[in-house]
């Protein structure tokens, strides 16, 4: 950053801002209120010493678990982020009660297509003969003047 713009932290700590800055890529002067609520529940060196520890690769998404963190502590300052996993967790387990539920579904009606099935190949393998006489329909249509009545056999 050098001396053009400080980062939101050096800003708000009134120091310099150095070009080796450990808290100027997640903390830009362009999202002041990131810091604030960051440096207020944990404070800025103990932030400054978690992103130290870290490998690079993991600093962002580290930055952004404090971010969330800090929020829900603000609002939450007993159980913070604790409530929102609880009651995803509760969302969770609702969720998987209906698919256990669902599935049973999807099986019973698996099993009663199976048994038409097996009803159907059984019939197709008695005597046509018997088959015609058993298991003719017939269908009574009758027609809107219900002058005529015509006969289906199915």
């Amino acid at each position: 950053m050098g001396s053009e713009l400080p980062c939101d932290a050096c800003r708000l700590l009134h120091r310099k801002c150095s070009p080796d800055c450990i808290l100027a890529p997640y903390f830009p002067a362009d999202q002041p209120n990131k810091f604030v609520i960051v440096h207020k529940v944990f404070g800025a060196s103990n932030v400054a010493k978690m992103l130290q520890i870290l490998a690079d690769a993991t600093r962002e998404d580290a930055v952004k678990s404090l971010v969330y963190e800090a929020n829900a502590r603000l609002r939450d300052p007993i159980y913070g982020c604790t409530s929102t996993i609880s009651y995803l967790q509760g969302c969770i387990q609702q969720l998987q009660s209906q698919l256990k539920s669902t599935q049973d579904q999807v099986i019973e009606s698996q099993e009663q297509n199976n048994l038409l099935l097996q009803v159907y190949k059984e019939m197709s393998r008695t005597d046509s003969s018997s088959m015609n006489s058993s298991f003719i329909s017939t269908t009574v249509y009758q027609t809107a003047s219900m002058e005529s009545c015509h006969i289906y056999n199915i």
